[in-house]
């Protein structure tokens, strides 16, 4: 059987305890068997999300987490700023825009980060706006936003902070109480180890007040009915049952891990990948001040087609990773550092962009990538 490794920023591995649980018998969800199993994978999320508010767990990919942060937040005419840079914050406007909202877009080349003064200009230019939405990592580009800073701008206005952590919950740090982050979105096939299917909202009560006075159409994605349910230790719809409990498993081994202990893991994978592509003479595409380690996005030399790149890798040797979108369709390639991916995964992975990459005549000395990381996994 080909190998079949996912070095993809999402959706990513499975660890084998996670697929033993999926394959567990189902259970009825009005059930105090699933309330308690509900109640656990809750107090998780919290622990993960670092957060005391209440965490919403939704039916859907982590892009209904979005649309559910934006029509329970803001009505129709209210004003909110967006940053783009990169597909991801492009959805944050997308969404906005859908609902109505007056959208004033922050746009940020590929590759660099939102300096917080910027949001702070906007603000003070224009105290109606009710909502700042940036994306924690847009693995577009392997930028990972300051959230930290943004936050400490945002709490002193009226506004609320929404960030789109589905791609880096649990693989770097996001201190959503500490840092004053209002609402926070998440996905379950990321940094969890899960199959899609969940998507995550943490909402601060500063938050909960406009979802309080939200005009917005919603039904599925109501946060209001979500809240009720939760109080009751249930969910307003039939939950992704089968995937709640495979989510237990997986935040009980976060758990075990420490925060601290995942965020050096996956920044030493990070560490080791960005060295063997350096050492293949190629560059990395984001500025290395915002650099992320939740994935490792690379330029391509000229010459090489990054889609017969990514598809080689795929169909011939069964490693999976990610090209370019948009205008770096071709351009890059993207190799992600989450979930249960460890450093033989990293190396196998680097072993086979090298084959690849001598395979289309590109020359660089046999080996070196592997080399490097060796050297930092060994260090």
């Amino acid at each position: 059987m080909k190998r079949n490794l996912l070095l993809t920023p999402g959706p990513t591995q499975l660890p084998p305890e996670i697929c033993a649980s999926l394959g567990k018998p189902i259970i009825h969800h009005r059930t105090p068997q699933f309330q308690d199993n509900l109640k656990e994978a809750v107090e998780g999320l919290k622990f993960l999300f670092q957060t005391k508010n209440d965490v919403y767990i939704l039916t859907s990919s982590g892009t209904g987490g979005m649309e559910a942060a934006v029509c329970n937040l803001l009505s129709r005419g209210d004003k909110a700023i967006t940053v783009e840079g990169g597909k991801f914050g492009e959805r944050w406007t997308e969404l906005c825009r859908t609902y109505g909202v007056d959208t004033k877009v922050i746009e940020v080349p590929w590759g660099k980060a939102i300096q917080p003064e910027t949001i702070q200009q906007a603000l003070e230019k224009d105290k109606a706006i009710k909502a700042v939405f940036i994306t924690l990592c847009e693995t577009s580009t392997g930028v990972t936003t300051d959230v930290k800073a943004i936050a400490s701008v945002v709490k002193n206005t009226p506004a609320v902070l929404v960030v789109d952590a589905i791609s880096g919950l649990g693989v770097i740090d996001l201190q959503t109480d500490c840092w004053s982050v209002d609402v926070v979105v998440s996905g379950s096939q990321k940094g969890f180890m899960l199959p899609p299917g969940l998507a995550f909202i943490s909402v601060s009560p500063k938050a909960l007040r406009l979802v309080e006075q939200s005009q917005s159409p919603r039904y599925y994605f109501d946060l209001r009915e979500a809240k009720k349910a939760a109080e009751k230790a249930d969910t307003p719809y039939t939950p992704a049952i089968g995937i709640v409990i495979a989510l237990m498993e997986s935040l009980r081994w976060m758990k075990e891990t420490g925060l601290e202990n995942l965020f050096s893991h996956y920044a030493r994978l990070a560490k080791a990948t960005r060295a063997a592509a350096e050492s293949l003479g190629l560059t990395l595409f984001p500025d290395p001040s915002c650099i992320s380690n939740v994935l490792t996005t690379i330029n391509l030399p000229p010459g090489v087609d990054g889609e017969k790149l990514v598809k080689r890798m795929r169909d011939t040797y069964g490693i999976s990773v990610a090209g370019g979108q948009d205008h770096l369709k071709g351009k890059i390639i993207r190799i992600a550092h989450m979930g249960c991916l460890d450093e033989y995964d990293m190396l196998t992975g680097i072993s086979c962009l090298e084959k690849v990459l001598k395979e289309m005549k590109y020359s660089f000395t046999l080996g070196a990538g592997l080399s490097a990381a060796q050297k930092v996994f060994n260090e």
